[in-house]
């Protein structure tokens, strides 16, 4: 009677171990194929990450030990050249979203019918999006070319002189800023075409019924169930505005005058021309706690978007 007792109550203990085991299996096997990634990763994004934010309160001077502090902030705010790339980058938002963002809603409720023209259409304003910044900045030195270029060319014909598009201090931030409306819109314009494919057409045609003309059924039915696709949209284009540098470097090097720095060429001429890493450091991180912020509210904002369902 005891040997069976002892083997009845093996039995249960052999049972729990074998669905532990059971359940540990998976569990390794996703540790195991997830661990090459969870390597990389942890080397190549939140390694450089740490090193920034430690270099960013790092002071070193030559022929001194390196000081730990704030101050590489207190120069970063200090800067003249900081505060013109803020300033800069602001000019830039506003120059650039505004009208991105009209032109690529006013494309995508001009273009929502498919049909072959507007397939063409559709094709022409989103080609821009497949050119490369670096090679779009080159090829608008082309049409910028004072007196030879393209835009002077066909100027002349209506009478206006040569102008220097990206050597006048007051004309360069312009002309970067043509560059990125005409780059973007398209692919801004892409985004408003799903967002319209998801509004019932119900709602329009009862709209339609009871009378609201077509600037009513935009502003009342259109506009409000688009909402969560243009905030997620703009939270787009003011990453784009933080993050877009390539053609400020290939067309003006920030100049003439810090015209065109913006913060991420104040970043790199700070890295790799001057070789100040604090400094930096230190603009890098406000810029990403700015993006930090910036993806916080973008994601409450559309939690809180409104959602309609037929």
């Amino acid at each position: 009677m005891s040997i069976t007792a002892t083997a009845v109550g093996a039995l249960p203990r052999q049972n729990i171990i074998a669905q532990r085991r059971a359940r540990t299996r998976p569990a390794l096997l996703a540790a195991a194929l997830l661990a090459p990634s969870a390597v990389f990763l942890l080397l190549f994004t939140y390694t450089p990450v740490i090193e920034v934010l430690l270099s960013s309160f790092a002071q070193h001077s030559f022929g001194a030990a390196t000081q730990w502090g704030v101050g590489n902030y207190v120069r970063l705010l200090q800067d003249p050249h900081f505060i013109k790339a803020v300033t800069n980058n602001l000019l830039y938002g506003a120059g650039t979203i505004v009208p991105s963002l009209t032109l690529a809603l006013a494309f995508a409720l001009g273009l929502r019918e498919t049909t072959r023209f507007t397939t063409i259409m559709r094709t022409l304003i989103a080609l821009p999006l497949l050119i490369p910044l670096v090679a779009a900045a080159a090829l608008f030195i082309f049409i910028f070319l004072p007196g030879a270029g393209l835009l002077d060319y066909y100027l002349a014909r209506l009478g206006i002189p040569q102008t220097n598009w990206i050597g006048d201090p007051s004309l360069a931030l312009g002309s970067i800023i043509a560059i990125t409306v005409w780059k973007n819109t398209g692919y801004y314009m892409l985004f408003f075409l799903a967002g319209l494919a998801g509004i019932p057409q119900d709602f329009l045609d009862a709209a339609k019924i009871d009378g609201a003309g077509a600037l009513a059924r935009f502003r009342h039915v259109t506009l409000p169930l688009l909402m969560p696709t243009l905030g997620f949209v703009l939270v787009i284009a003011l990453l784009n505005v933080l993050t877009q540098v390539d053609h400020v470097i290939v067309m003006t090097q920030g100049g003439p005058d810090d015209a065109t720095a913006l913060v991420l060429f104040y970043i790199y001429q700070q890295a790799h021309q001057n070789f100040d890493t604090g400094l930096a450091s230190a603009a890098t991180v406000v810029s990403v706690a700015f993006l930090f912020a910036l993806s916080f509210v973008s994601l409450r904002t559309l939690e809180r978007g409104t959602h309609y369902e037929s």
